[in-house]
């Protein structure tokens, strides 16, 4: 483990300042780094109030740097790429002025394709791929709140990790972020999405009058639970088959540690409930592709996919 310095001051920008990046960001930003935050609808607040973390390890507050436009911002050490993957489609806009010769890219988004999406605008070389376990709200502009966990799993996205891969695990854990290094970045992506799908999924497909079912209800309920632990277990399969070592006894894993987070709503709830587009394609519709090709039966994903797709 190691210890929790970094070891020099980086500039670092945050693109997409949703619950996830502002948490993240503000979190470097409290360690000491030059944070940036690149900003549209909430730039006056954050830019007048700052952030405000409600955390369960401590409340603070920090002032980053904000932006309208990635060139105000230029080129970084790093940037946090922290979008819905419904806007992945803005990569060729936002990422260039920001990636420098030097710069490293990471992706800290749901589901799949991400890495491959910021390659194709930043290249492979300056491209990383992260997986956060979190529990997390944004409650209004600048004012977020975390409830539990905030793990982060790294990896390159193109081989093992380098040394800019463990400089980047130290930075983030010197900010207070328990953070991991990935030697296989997929298989990281696939033990997520055995999370992801279920607690995401179901909890909008269970949805009435627009009201989703938070994790507390779907592991409270036998029928709901039933279908988390079989759902769970098709995406361990079609993980095994794609030669991924994530053992059957994940799912217990991650049902267990889901119990201690409570009512909690997931994120693709709160984007249904709020009237968003939902990530369906890297959180469902890929992984489903995924199986098909791997000749892995999944008539749970199938029937979640199709009633998402009619919902969307």
């Amino acid at each position: 483990m190691p210890a929790k310095v970094f070891l020099s001051i980086m500039k670092i920008a945050v693109v997409g300042c949703g619950a996830l990046g502002s948490y993240y960001g503000a979190m470097l930003c409290r360690a000491g780094h030059q944070v940036h935050f690149l900003l549209r609808s909430d730039y006056e607040t954050v830019r007048e109030n700052g952030v405000a973390i409600k955390s369960v390890n401590g409340n603070f507050h920090v002032r980053p740097e904000c932006a309208r436009d990635p060139e105000d911002i230029g080129h970084a050490d790093l940037v946090l790429v922290c979008l819905k993957t419904t806007a992945n489609h803005v990569f060729p806009q936002l990422l260039p002025p920001l990636a420098g010769p030097e710069t490293s890219v990471l992706t800290l988004q749901n589901g799949l394709g991400n890495e491959a999406a910021v390659a194709a605008v930043v290249g492979a070389e300056k491209t990383l791929g992260g997986i956060c376990f979190v529990c997390l709200n944004r409650v209004a502009p600048g004012r977020i709140r975390h409830m539990a966990h905030g793990t982060v799993v790294i990896g390159e996205y193109s081989g093992p990790p380098k040394p800019r891969t463990q400089h980047i695990w130290k930075i983030i854990e010197g900010s207070g972020v328990p953070c991991k290094m990935a030697a296989n970045l997929e298989q990281a992506r696939w033990e997520k999405l055995v999370w992801n799908i279920p607690f995401n999924g179901l909890g909008v497909a269970g949805a009435k009058s627009k009201v989703c079912l938070t994790t507390d209800v779907l592991l409270s309920d036998a029928h709901w639970e039933q279908l988390v632990s079989e759902l769970m277990m098709e995406i361990i399969a079609i993980a095994r088959a794609k030669g991924l070592e994530i053992p059957e006894s994940a799912a217990d894993f991650q049902i267990s540690r889901t119990r201690q987070m409570g009512a909690y709503k997931a994120s693709t709830l709160i984007d249904f409930e709020q009237g968003r587009p939902l990530e369906l394609e890297s959180l469902f519709l890929a992984p489903l592709r995924e199986a098909h090709r791997a000749g892995v039966p999944c008539p749970r994903l199938e029937a979640l996919c199709a009633t998402l797709k009619k919902m969307s």
